[in-house]
């Protein structure tokens, strides 16, 4: 059973998909995250890419994100988000779009402070997205992107970018990647 780790929301359960379609992240990998992002989290402008049932954005507004946008295709997982927001009362500060990720960022006029995805192993579009995060100004200036992904996921593509790899956080069989724009 996946939870809020901390903040308003702490302990509150979280509902997911039934299935294999989605992975959620772990208690123990977003805990870790977090722990990572303490000092970001306050009062920062998120967008959760790929967001299944939402839970990682709402661990950052449960923590004190000023806002959270998340971006989901799946019409299931979207009525899934919109009740773990109900659930833990965070809708008043969240922003819910049923798109696929390439079309949302041509719409997302925000800039955001943290950016999370975390695409299907295997579908490889993390190149493609960080063009377009980039092409569309959605980081601000001193924000960064965080990619989930297998932990064998090879991202020399990045080198080719305007983003250089800032820090990766390796677990068994996933891990996070840290972006940064070389133009902040």
């Amino acid at each position: 059973m996946l939870r809020v780790i901390s903040g308003t929301a702490r302990s509150v359960p979280l509902k997911t998909l039934p299935g294999d379609a989605t992975r959620p992240t772990t208690d123990r990998v977003k805990e870790t995250l977090f722990n990572l992002l303490q000092d970001d989290i306050y009062g920062c402008a998120f967008l959760d890419l790929y967001a299944g049932s939402g839970q990682i954005g709402i661990e950052a507004l449960s923590r004190g994100a000023k806002e959270a946008v998340f971006v989901e295709k799946s019409k299931k997982a979207v009525s899934v988000i919109n009740e773990n927001l109900a659930k833990t009362k965070l809708t008043e500060n969240a922003k819910v779009l049923q798109k696929d990720v390439p079309s949302a960022l041509t719409l997302l006029t925000g800039k955001y402070d943290i950016i999370f995805m975390d695409p299907p192993y295997g579908d490889e579009r993390e190149e493609e997205v960080l063009k377009g995060i980039y092409e569309n100004r959605l980081l601000a200036e001193y924000g960064f992107v965080i990619i989930e992904a297998d932990s064998k996921r090879d991202f020399s593509f990045v080198s080719h970018l305007p983003f250089e790899i800032t820090r990766e956080k390796c677990y068994k069989t996933n891990k996070h990647v840290f972006l940064r724009s070389l133009n902040s």
